[in-house]
């Protein structure tokens, strides 16, 4: 399931957290060494990738020091001590300038640090700046932004998918081993899987959202992109504020493999390739499921009316003041928000509570559910149409179609890269029950590490 490396890579491309920081410990590396690789290599990729839209040297370099002289002092902080990573610029940072992707907040600096940034701070971490978002996190393709386009570092002609495309870009290239993300439909996974990364969304509310910008607040969530699923677990673990657990359940796995075309149409060879992947990882305890068919299309839809109408609430008085300013196509998203209805979102409130109880009885018979993250490859920036089969459809309908209901039920998801089709990243999305992100974590650790 390894990747070939893409057109454009830096120092970190391929290395684990763990190898990174036997390196700091050992005396083979420092971490100012480690930061300045992450600034060299961002200062040679990042002009064709966009991934970074603020990158502040001696501010990155002062945070090193400061990692340096603990490890003198005999103080190790944990894991990331001395690791560099990078934010999304919808999360709080109060030493680097956060727009959110917007014009609305050209040159903004908050004041204070969101609370999972602050928890990265307290394990040593090394915040070398922040990436790109779509607007406002309201768009799942990663070109609109103030910034512009993120680029695929598989092919820079085509998106990164979003809205974390910059830290998916960052991740994939080897600007920096560890990315924050955030996932309100998708948007953790979905440029996870096209730019071949490893990305998680936890369960809702298990990582605080204080300091971050809301998109929709009962569907938003934060969590890492990474190179390992190890990785991911040990960010996860930082700003989640606690250890996983070790998985002590030695019970055969139960895995369903939801019906190919449940949520939507899906590229042949890609579906292909992936449902391989999964036959490799999980072997007989695989087998499909054809549960969530007849819910895919209502899950759709409650989501969508939930997403609207919070996304207006954030936004209406700036859609009423200055319209605008927004870019065109997430004002389009967002005047269309400002229909949806007390009544409809009340009802969609419910539907949400329905199938939360849908999910955990599904989850009495399986202890995973396995699909395609996205059914698509990446496209090219800025386009809005894909072929798939017979079908064309709408490139933001297709690359959230697999990855929304899991926002509804605020079930942990993670897409883990298995292979290429056409020469660009695939991935394999897995979903724990509710509240089981350690062992889902836990699980594909050693799964996926045997598999590779």
């Amino acid at each position: 399931m390894s990747l070939a490396k893409p057109d454009h890579v830096g120092y970190f491309f391929g290395q684990s957290v763990i190898t990174l920081a036997e390196g700091l410990r050992t005396g083979g590396l420092t971490c100012v060494e480690l930061t300045q690789a992450a600034l060299d290599s961002i200062e040679r990729l990042n002009p064709t990738l966009n991934a970074f839209v603020q990158v502040d040297a001696p501010v990155a370099l002062a945070q090193a020091r400061m990692a340096d002289a603990l490890f003198a002092q005999g103080e190790d902080l944990g894991p990331l001590h001395g690791i560099p990573v990078a934010v999304k610029d919808n999360i709080d940072t109060f030493d680097y300038v956060t727009t959110y992707g917007s014009a609305h907040f050209a040159g903004f600096k908050p004041s204070v640090d969101a609370l999972c940034v602050q928890r990265l701070r307290e394990a040593g971490a090394v915040i070398v700046g922040k990436t790109l978002t779509h607007e406002f996190a309201y768009g799942p393709t990663g070109d609109r932004s103030l910034q512009g386009a993120a680029r695929n570092p598989w092919d820079a002609r085509c998106i990164t998918g979003g809205s974390s495309a910059g830290s998916a870009a960052a991740v994939a290239s080897g600007m920096v081993p560890l990315a924050l993300g955030t996932d309100t439909g998708g948007s953790i996974r979905i440029p996870a899987a096209l730019c071949g990364t490893v990305g998680f969304k936890p369960s809702f509310a298990s990582v605080p959202l204080q300091g971050v910008f809301p998109l929709a607040s009962s569907l938003d969530h934060v969590g890492p992109i990474a190179n390992h699923v190890e990785d991911a677990r040990l960010l996860f673990e930082v700003v989640a504020g606690r250890a996983c657990a070790p998985d002590a359940d030695s019970r055969p796995l139960r895995v369903g493999w939801i019906t190919t075309g449940s949520f939507g149409p899906v590229d042949a060879e890609l579906d292909r390739q992936v449902y391989q992947a999964a036959q490799q990882l999980f072997g007989e305890a695989l087998q499909e499921t054809t549960e969530l068919a007849p819910l895919a299309a209502a899950m759709k839809d409650t989501l969508l009316v939930l997403q609207r109408a919070e996304a207006f609430e954030v936004h209406a008085e700036r859609m009423q003041e200055a319209p605008h300013t927004f870019e065109p196509e997430v004002r389009e998203r967002l005047e269309l928000s400002r229909e949806v209805r007390g009544w409809q979102y009340i009802r969609a409130q419910a539907g949400q509570a329905r199938f939360k109880a849908a999910m955990a009885r599904l989850f009495e018979r399986y202890d995973l559910l396995v699909s395609p993250s996205v059914p698509i490859t990446a496209t090219a920036v800025d386009a809005r149409e894909v072929r798939v089969g017979e079908q064309d459809i709408d490139v933001r309908a297709a690359v959230l179609s697999h990855t929304s209901a899991w926002n509804l039920t605020g079930l942990p998801a993670i897409s883990l890269p298995v292979g290429q089709v056409r020469g660009m990243p695939v991935g394999l999305q897995v979903i724990g029950a509710a509240g089981e992100d350690d062992r889902l974590l836990r699980v594909l650790e050693q799964l996926f590490v045997r598999a590779s």
